[in-house]
């Protein structure tokens, strides 16, 4: 005889594969319309050009439109909050990045979002790092060569940046602590500022991003003397690391992750994952991002998540050395 409790665990079980069934039947087309991706900063910069460039491959494989949204202002936290309060259903997603991800919510006193909270990690989809560079006149040849220039400055020295909170901004704190030199920071309102004040002479040096300054370096105008990757970069691999140039732990990565707003169904989630790894194992994508600076990546949804959090504890500190705010 079948007990009253079995019949009910069999409803529940079945009502269970049925939501689960209507769940499937309902992502397992996805996409079925235009899928709108934010880009929290500017046309033209590292983040939106490589956005651009996954969005075209996403909608060639996926067979629906991928358009580029950009949504800026307060440092990526305008365009990440759109994304947080879009309705979950995989037709949003933030191009996020290691600012608006792992260093923003130590420098901003509120945040309408919680990068670890609020989002459903995809993928990471580009990394590159920084350059150190001087300008083609100056003496050094190498990193200590420069510091031994440095110290016999009787003012210090000074590195420009693209703002306050920035990766050039927070690479020269971290530079200026772990060698002990003086070094003053001057913030400028973008790299096509601060890149003609390093060609002057108005600033002695800079850790700014590769993709950024390798017309200059190709050039000739401007020389580099370490990058900021655990490896040699393959874009420059004659440039030493910061470790190879005799400053250890000192590795700072530019990095973009797709994320979507929290309670996206996983078949969603799962689906774009599987796209954008495919993507990023394309010969002709990994030459591509590799003209603009930079390298096409892939990572499981929980090890993008996991990097990112790792990503929090290092710039905390750096952020807190430097002192900045942006509120």
């Amino acid at each position: 005889m079948v007990s009253r409790r079995t019949v009910i665990q069999a409803a529940i079980a079945g009502s269970a594969a049925m939501i689960f069934k209507a769940a499937s039947a309902q992502t397992g087309s996805w996409p079925e319309a235009t899928v709108r991706i934010i880009v929290p900063f500017s046309v033209g910069g590292a983040s939106d050009v490589l956005t651009r460039l996954l969005a075209a491959k996403l909608q060639a494989k996926l067979g629906q439109s991928f358009i580029v949204d950009n949504r800026t202002g307060a440092g990526g936290n305008i365009g990440m909050e759109v994304v947080r309060s879009a309705k979950p259903d995989g037709y949003t997603i933030a191009s996020a990045t290691v600012g608006t991800l792992s260093i923003n919510e130590f420098l901003f006193s509120k945040m309408s979002y919680d990068p670890a909270r609020d989002f459903e990690y995809v993928s990471m989809i580009w990394e590159n790092c920084n350059v150190f560079v001087v300008a083609a006149e100056h003496p050094a040849k190498t990193v200590q060569e420069f510091l031994v220039w440095a110290r016999k400055q009787p003012n210090g020295v000074s590195y420009g940046s693209a703002g306050i909170g920035t990766t050039p901004h927070l690479a020269g704190e971290l530079f200026r602590a772990r060698t002990g030199i003086q070094a003053q920071h001057i913030p400028f309102r973008g790299a096509s500022q601060s890149m003609p004040a390093l060609l002057a002479g108005d600033t002695n040096f800079a850790i700014d991003n590769i993709a950024s300054y390798m017309g200059l370096i190709r050039a000739g105008k401007v020389r580099a003397l370490a990058v900021t990757s655990a490896e040699r970069f393959p874009t420059l691999p004659q440039v030493p690391t910061m470790a190879q140039a005799g400053i250890p732990d000192f590795i700072v990565t530019s990095w973009g992750t797709f994320v979507l707003p929290k309670g996206t169904p996983a078949p969603i989630v799962a689906k774009l994952s599987v796209a954008l790894k495919e993507i990023a194992n394309d010969p002709a994508v990994k030459q591509r991002f590799l003209d603009t600076g930079a390298r096409a990546i892939w990572s499981s949804p929980q090890d993008a998540a996991t990097f990112a959090q790792k990503e929090r504890v290092k710039w905390k500190e750096v952020v807190q050395l430097s002192g900045a705010k942006l509120d």
